[in-house]
């Protein structure tokens, strides 16, 4: 091997001759003269061809209990905690739910209201629990629909036709009462009919209280008890506000009186129901809508009455109600004249393209008669479609389209 730190000396021409090899051993030497080197295919960078690349294996966290073979999760769900998964974070609140905790076993269930079922259920001291009927159970349920609580501020539905006559006060009452007895909160009708309205006739008369009263007392109401003081409340729970009795008065409750009373009304109800009079155009009618969360359009069963309760949707098509007219329900009266030589499932079928469902009411003798009426009393077909309307009108208030 050649000496390089060392500077030769001149002269000294064996500086770079290889040492001699030892002897039993075979050297191979070459002259530097003779191999020439480029610098730059010298390639100095380390060579990893030799080099076994070993995967590092993930480090897991030590197992709290040596008996569990799986990681604890922490994404929560009802699905994992049936199937026994284990989490490394406690249970939140958001898990106790009624599905888990309540046992809706026989053993827990309600007693059978009435019948057979009812027999059995006391004659087994209790252990054999049958459960309610079919139409039991139907009724519950719809009474939940109706009862369901609602999100938000009071809830105005106006009930409004273009045309007077076809039983809009009627179905105003009928709601409102069928509303009443299945909800624990508070509903109220307001007859907003600026050419004096009937809607307090037709429940059992407490007050001579109407809507110009409470416009004049407003500032000097200053709670439920001084407002309920001028609304009659029919034996269902329904309150009803009267409108001017005095013909000539009745056309100063304009936009700003309906406002006042709605704002009272407001502060009290739940459900505020407005018996709108046949005026579309009038004055009233723009805060009624404006304020509207849901709608009826009542219909008779001509042809000249479901025309023009067709065309009150056009019209509220047409002034920006679309969204309204959507999630509205028509009830259609099959109570009015010609309803016979009429086919009310055309009527129907018209209407439920437009709105989102159509309910029938039926005839009954008690509502033709005109008078106070009574709920209880009704035809049992009639207090259902009344329900029904109910349970509709609190479906489109949940969810509004």
């Amino acid at each position: 091997m050649a000496i390089w730190g060392k500077k030769p000396e001149e002269g000294n021409s064996d500086f770079l001759a290889p040492r001699p090899a030892e002897e039993g051993t075979q050297t191979k030497s070459h002259s530097l003269a003779e191999v020439a080197v480029d610098a730059g295919s010298i390639d100095v960078t380390p060579s990893t061809a030799s080099i076994n690349v070993v995967a590092e294996e993930p480090r897991l966290a030590p197992v709290q209990d040596a008996e569990v073979a799986e990681l604890r999760r922490s994404n929560y769900s009802r699905r994992d905690s049936l199937r026994g998964e284990i989490f490394d974070q406690p249970e939140p609140a958001a898990m106790l739910t009624a599905d888990r905790l309540l046992d809706v076993s026989a053993r827990n269930r309600p007693a059978p209201e009435s019948g057979f079922r009812r027999f059995v259920y006391f004659l087994t001291l209790k252990t054999v629990n049958l459960g309610d009927s079919l139409k039991v159970r139907e009724r519950k349920a719809l009474d939940a629909r109706i009862g369901a609580s609602l999100s938000g501020g009071a809830k105005f539905v106006p009930v409004l036709t273009r045309k007077g006559g076809v039983g809009k006060t009627t179905v105003s009452t009928l709601l409102g009462m069928a509303l009443a007895l299945s909800r624990e909160d508070r509903v109220i009708a307001i007859d907003a009919n600026p050419d004096r309205g009937t809607l307090a006739e037709r429940v059992s008369k407490s007050t001579r209280f109407t809507v110009r009263d409470v416009v004049n007392r407003a500032a000097a109401i200053d709670g439920f008890t001084d407002f309920s003081t001028m609304v009659s409340r029919d034996v269902t729970r329904l309150d009803v506000l009267a409108s001017d009795s005095d013909p000539m008065l009745s056309e100063a409750f304009d936009e700003g009186d309906y406002n006042v009373v709605a704002d009272m009304a407001a502060r009290y109800y739940s459900i505020v129901l407005t018996d709108c009079g046949t005026g579309i155009v009038h004055s009233v009618m723009r805060p009624t809508l404006q304020r509207a969360t849901g709608l009826v359009i009542v219909s008779g069963g001509s042809v000249d009455e479901a025309r023009l309760a067709s065309e009150t949707l056009t019209w509220l098509e047409a002034n920006g109600y679309g969204d309204l007219v959507r999630n509205s329900v028509v009830a259609l009266n099959t109570a009015t004249q010609a309803t016979q030589l009429v086919k009310l499932d055309e009527i129907e079928q018209h209407f439920k393209t437009r709105v989102r469902h159509v309910v029938r009411i039926p005839y009954d003798p008690a509502l033709a008669a005109g008078s106070v009426i009574k709920f209880k009393d009704l035809k049992k077909g009639t207090r259902e479609a009344a329900r029904e309307l109910a349970a509709l009108v609190v479906d489109g208030l949940n969810n509004p389209v």
